[in-house]
C-alpha cells in the first residue's frame, strides 16, 4: 500500500516551501519531505537498543522485557544505548574538528604566501595571539598567523597536555570540574580515535564510563570545532559585524545567473562570491544581468555575515531551490549535504559541484578545493555556472516572491561595541543589570536543524515566541536562525513577541546605536559559531566570578536532524547549561542514560544536573519545552537571588 504525503501545510509554515513543494510533486519530483513520508521508523533504533558493533549481530534488545536482554556478547541494554550515544557524539563532533583543522591549515598557508587568503581580522588576531602566548611585538602579522596556526594544529597532534583552545577558551570553574572526571581533551584526533575504539566489539562496557567519553566528545566539538574555526575564521575573513540581508526563495533572481553555496566551510565560498563579482562580464556576454550567490545551511550564515550574501533555505528545503528553475550551480562542502540534491538537479539544469575529497556524490561533478588553488577553482566554479546558463528551461521556471528582511552578524565583539554607547568603561554592566532586575529573565540559545521529518520551522519558530513573551534574550545560529529570520524575528516587527522588559532593552541598546531597536533574536552565526554564546556566556560567568551552569541561561535545539546538535549541545551540558532538544535522542531503551542525562538519578551514580548544573530535556512540543525552559531559567535565578519585584512593579505602573 503506498503511503499517504503530507500536505504541504503540515510540511514547513514556509509559504515559499509550500509553493516549491507543489511544484516538485506536480512534476513527479520526490524531495526530502515525500521520503520521510515513506519511510517507517525503527522501533529498535529509535530508542537506542539496535547493536551493530560486530557480526554476531544486530542484537537488539526488547523494551518490553520480553526475548533477549543482552546481546550475544554479553552487552547490557545500558552499555548498548551509552555506546550508541558515544557514536552520534562520535560523529557529530569529528566533522566540527576537522573544519576547524581544515581552516588551521588554510591560515597557514596564507601566512606563508601559499594560499590567495587576505587576513582580515587583525585585532582578532592580535587577541588571540596574545591569549595563546604568543608574542606579538615588533612582528609582522603574517609572522604572529604562522605561530598561531601551528599552535592551532597542535591540537590534532601533541599527546600529552590539555588542547590549546582549551585553555584559550575554557572557564577555570569549568575545567577544574573536567579533570576531577578525567575528561579534558589532549588533541582531537586523538579522542576521536579513542572514542571509535572504545565503542568497537569487546572494548569499553561501563555506560557511566560510555557517558563521560560523550562529555569528552562534547569538548572536543566545542574548542577543536566550534571555538577554533570561528576563532580563525574571524582572523581571515574578518569579525562579523551587523548587517541587514534577505532571507527565503525569493532571493533567486531569474534576470541573474545564480550560483548556490552550500554546507559549513566558508573557504571556497568565499573565493566563489569574489569571483562571482570579478566575472560579471563573461555573466553579461552570456546573456545574464549579473551572478548571484545565494546561501544554504551555515555556509550561507558565514557569507551572510561577512559578505552581505542573502539566504535562500535551510537544510530541511535545500532541494527545492534546485526546483525553483533557475538555479545554474550548487556548490557544496561539508556536512548536511543531502545525496537527494543530485537526483532532483537531474530534473532541471542545475549542476552540482562538490570540493571535497572526502565528500562526493555520485553523478555530480567535482572540483577540488585545495587552499593554495582556491582562485584557480572559484573561477572554474563560476564559469560552470555561466556556461549553464543557457541550458535553462523556461516552462520550469517559477520562483516564490517570498523574502524577508533581517539583521545578523551579532558576534561577541558587536554585541560589545552596541553596549559601549551606554556604559564604554564596562559594556557589559547594561546587560547584567537588565538581567539581575528581571527586565532580561535569562539568555536562550535557539540553535541547530529543520528537518524533513518535522513540520519546517514551526517548533523553532514558537519555542522562540514562548521565551520572548517571557522577557529573555533569544540569540540564534545554524538552520534555527533561518527559521527565524524568515519568520520577522529578527527584524523590528518581530519586537511584537517580546515582553515589556526585553522590549525595553532592545530598544535602549538600539537607540543608543542610532537604530530605532535591536531585532528580537540576535543571529550570531554558523554552527560552529555557537562558540560565540559561549564566550559570552563565560565573559559574564567571570565578570560575576561564579560557573557558567550557576547563569540563568539555556539551550535549545527544537527540530534538530543532525548528529552534531547532540554533540554541541553535550559541549554545553558539560558547562552546566540545560539543553532541549525536540527531536528524541534516541535513548529511551536505557532507564540508566535516560536518568543520567535527564538528571533525574535518585541513587549516587553519574548526574549531570548535580555535577555541572545543567542536564538534557526532552521535548517534541515545542510549548511545554518553553515552559520547562523558563522554570529552570526562574530555578537559576533564585538560586542566585536576582530579584525581579523591581522590575514587575515598574511594568505594572
Amino acid at each position: 500500500m503506498t503511503k499517504k504525503l503530507r500536505t504541504v501545510e503540515d510540511v514547513s509554515m514556509d509559504s515559499a516551501v509550500r509553493e516549491l513543494l507543489t511544484k516538485a510533486r506536480d512534476e513527479g519530483v520526490e524531495t526530502a519531505f515525500d521520503r520521510a513520508d515513506l519511510h517507517t521508523m525503527c522501533g529498535f533504533g529509535a530508542t537506542g537498543v539496535c547493536c551493530i558493533q560486530c557480526l554476531e549481530g544486530p542484537c537488539r534488545i526488547a523494551p518490553n522485557g520480553k526475548g533477549p536482554q543482552q546481546g550475544i556478547c554479553g552487552a547490557s541494554v545500558d552499555t548498548i544505548v551509552a555506546r550508541n550515544f558515544l557514536m552520534k557524539l562520535t560523529q557529530g563532533a569529528a566533522p566540527h574538528a576537522e573544519h576547524g583543522r581544515e581552516v588551521a591549515i588554510a591560515l597557514l598557508e596564507a601566512a606563508e604566501g601559499r594560499a590567495p587568503y587576505e587576513i582580515k581580522g587583525g585585532d582578532k588576531l592580535i587577541s588571540i595571539a596574545e591569549g595563546l602566548g604568543v608574542a606579538t611585538k615588533d612582528r609582522s602579522v603574517n609572522d604572529i598567523a604562522k605561530e598561531v596556526a601551528l599552535v592551532a594544529i597542535e591540537d590534532f597532534q601533541k599527546q600529552t597536555g590539555v588542547m590549546n583552545w582549551v585553555k584559550l577558551r575554557g572557564q577555570k570553574h569549568s575545567i577544574d570540574k573536567w579533570n576531577e572526571l578525567s575528561m579534558v581533551p589532549v588533541n582531537a584526533h586523538l579522542e576521536v580515535a579513542q572514542s571509535v575504539t572504545r565503542t568497537a566489539m569487546g572494548c569499553d562496557a561501563d555506560p557511566t564510563n560510555l557517558l563521560i567519553g560523550g562529555l569528552k566528545m562534547g569538548l572536543v566539538d566545542g574548542y577543536a570545532g566550534l571555538h577554533m574555526s570561528t576563532d580563525l575564521q574571524d582572523i581571515l575573513f574578518g569579525v562579523p559585524k551587523a548587517v541587514k540581508a534577505q532571507y527565503n526563495m525569493g532571493v533567486l533572481d531569474e534576470s541573474q545567473i545564480n550560483i548556490a553555496v552550500h554546507g559549513h566551510l566558508p573557504l571556497m565560498s568565499e573565493k566563489v562570491v569574489e569571483w562571482s563579482r570579478k566575472l560579471k562580464s563573461e555573466a553579461i556576454a552570456a546573456g545574464a544581468t549579473g551572478i548571484n550567490v545565494v546561501g544554504i545551511c551555515c555556509t550561507g550564515n558565514e557569507l551572510l555575515m561577512r559578505q552581505g550574501v542573502s539566504v535562500a533555505s535551510s537544510f530541511a528545503s535545500q532541494e527545492l531551490a534546485i526546483v525553483s528553475g533557475v538555479l545554474e550551480a550548487m556548490v557544496v562542502d561539508i556536512q548536511c549535504i543531502m545525496p537527494g540534491i543530485q537526483l532532483v538537479a537531474e530534473c532541471y539544469h542545475t549542476e552540482i559541484i562538490t570540493t571535497l575529497s572526502y565528500v562526493k556524490i555520485p553523478g555530480a561533478s567535482h572540483v577540488e578545493f585545495h587552499p593554495e588553488t582556491a582562485d584557480e577553482a572559484a573561477q572554474e566554479i563560476v564559469r560552470k555556472a555561466i556556461a549553464n546558463f543557457k541550458h535553462r528551461n523556461p516552462d520550469k521556471i517559477a520562483i516564490p516572491q517570498v523574502k524577508t528582511e533581517a539583521y545578523a552578524g551579532f558576534s561577541v565583539e558587536q554585541i560589545v561595541a552596541a553596549l559601549s554607547a551606554i556604559n564604554k568603561d564596562d559594556p557589559l554592566a547594561p546587560l547584567l543589570e537588565a538581567i539581575v532586575s528581571g527586565q532580561i529573565k535569562g539568555v536562550a540559545a535557539i540553535v541547530g536543524c529543520t528537518s524533513p521529518r518535522v513540520n519546517q520551522d514551526m517548533a523553532n519558530v514558537a519555542v522562540t515566541k514562548e521565551l520572548l513573551k517571557n522577557n529573555v534574550l533569544v540569540v540564534a545560529t545554524g538552520c534555527s536562525a533561518h527559521s527565524l529570520a524568515k519568520h520577522d524575528l529578527m527584524n523590528e516587527k518581530g519586537l511584537q513577541y517580546c515582553g515589556e522588559g526585553l522590549k525595553g532593552v532592545l530598544k535602549a541598546v538600539g537607540n543608543a546605536v542610532g537604530l530605532d531597536s535591536l531585532p528580537p533574536t540576535l543571529h550570531m552565526g554558523s554552527c560552529v559559531d555557537n562558540s560565540r554564546p559561549a564566550d559570552l556566556l563565560t565573559a559574564i560567568a567571570d565578570k560575576l566570578n561564579i560557573h557558567i551552569g550557576k547563569l540563568p541561561v539555556v539551550g535549545s535545539c527544537p527540530e534538530t536532524h543532525s548528529f552534531k546538535a547532540l554533540s554541541i549541545g553535550t559541549y554545553f551540558l558539560a558547562h552546566g547549561v540545560d539543553v532541549h532538544v525536540g527531536v528524541s535522542p534516541q535513548i529511551s531503551g536505557s532507564q540508566f542514560v535516560i536518568d543520567t542525562l535527564m538528571g533525574d538519578r535518585t541513587d549516587e551514580g553519574l548526574n549531570l544536573d548535580k555535577l555541572f548544573g545543567g542536564k538534557l530535556i526532552y521535548e517534541s512540543d515545542p510549548y511545554v519545552a518553553a515552559a520547562k525552559l523558563l522554570e529552570r531559567i526562574e530555578l537559576k535565578r533564585k538560586a542566585l537571588g536576582f530579584d525581579n519585584t523591581a522590575a514587575e512593579v515598574a511594568a505594572s505602573e
